[in-house]
């Protein structure tokens, strides 16, 4: 079976690693186009391009799959069935007809409940119990075609998005293996999605991630795992920004005011919000690297009783 493999960031790397390690053949790895990155700008590949090379793949990066061109070199590979993880293209009708079996999109959610670009954070921010993988036939839609397979995991109170992705690629790259044999020999049925209980998401942006501290702890809480690592949450101080890295809610009464910092019996900083006090376990102010609350509070003693902004 002739697999044609596309991807970009870390998401896309346990599958490809294990299709790899389980003796799949893949002929050819599609990922994005190299990019400037760092102070230096230089042209920077992306983690699943470093994978492939690693692995002795064969790399294919066109800027796009609609050229005439691009679409001839990848028929020309005549895959049996095309596997997508988080390649960052919208594949043409013609690109989907191409192989036998189809093309198989590993998505991270339950489908249809979150489509778009940011389902991980959509799971967090909403405060799911569980969130799950997706394997879905493609189709010219945006995370509309029939579901092959699912699997679902609880979310726990330390998952971030950056944990919880990671997490849902490699139970997505085992599912993929698991489902596979069947799918090729037509014993799994997909399954049509029910388009009313979708919902979607758009990327998420930087000023998203700014704190509004008259909302409750818990919903605090949730948006700073969920814009962890990207794009961050943050507040403001002194003219500088404050990035939380980790906090914890704390549903007790209190008698501050909205965004004044109080110091916790344990020594780290904890914030009023608009219902419960949310805890600061890790912060990293700007131009600085990330530190305790505690630590931080013993450098900057005029933290304490400070008033952030909502």
């Amino acid at each position: 079976m002739r697999i044609v493999f596309m991807g970009t960031p870390d998401f896309a790397v346990p599958v490809l690693k294990l299709m790899v390690l389980n003796d799949y053949q893949v002929t050819a790895v599609y990922t994005q186009p190299d990019k400037p990155a760092g102070r230096g700008c230089r042209m920077a590949f992306s983690p699943v391009k470093q994978e492939a090379l690693s692995l002795g793949l064969k790399v294919v990066q066109p800027d796009s799959l609609k050229k005439e061109e691009s679409f001839e070199e990848l028929a020309a590979l005549k895959p049996d069935v095309i596997v997508v993880a988080a390649y960052g293209q919208i594949l043409t009708q013609a690109v989907l007809d191409l192989p036998k079996y189809k093309c198989i999109n590993i998505h991270p959610s339950l489908l249809p409940k979150y489509r778009g670009a940011v389902p991980v954070a959509a799971s967090i921010l909403n405060g799911d119990s569980f969130a799950g993988v997706s394997l879905m036939q493609m189709d010219k839609g945006l995370d509309t075609g029939p579901v092959i397979s699912q699997a679902q995991i609880p979310v726990l109170g330390y998952d971030n998005t950056g944990i919880l992705t990671h997490k849902l690629s490699v139970m997505g790259a085992f599912l993929l293996l698991e489902i596979l044999p069947d799918w090729i020999k037509g014993r799994i049925p997909p399954r049509t999605q029910d388009d009313s209980a979708a919902n979607y998401f758009s990327t998420i942006t930087r000023e998203s991630g700014e704190i509004d501290w008259s909302e409750p702890a818990e919903i605090i809480w949730h948006k700073v795992r969920a814009y962890y690592p990207r794009p961050g949450c943050f507040t403001r101080w002194q003219g500088k920004n404050i990035k939380i890295i980790d906090a914890l809610p704390r549903p007790e009464i209190q008698s501050a005011m909205c965004g004044q910092v109080i110091i916790l019996s344990d020594g780290t900083a904890g914030v009023a919000t608009g219902n419960g006090i949310l805890k600061i376990v890790t912060l990293q102010m700007e131009g600085k690297k990330p530190m305790s609350s505690a630590e931080f509070l013993r450098g900057q003693r005029q933290f304490a009783a400070a008033i952030l902004p909502s």
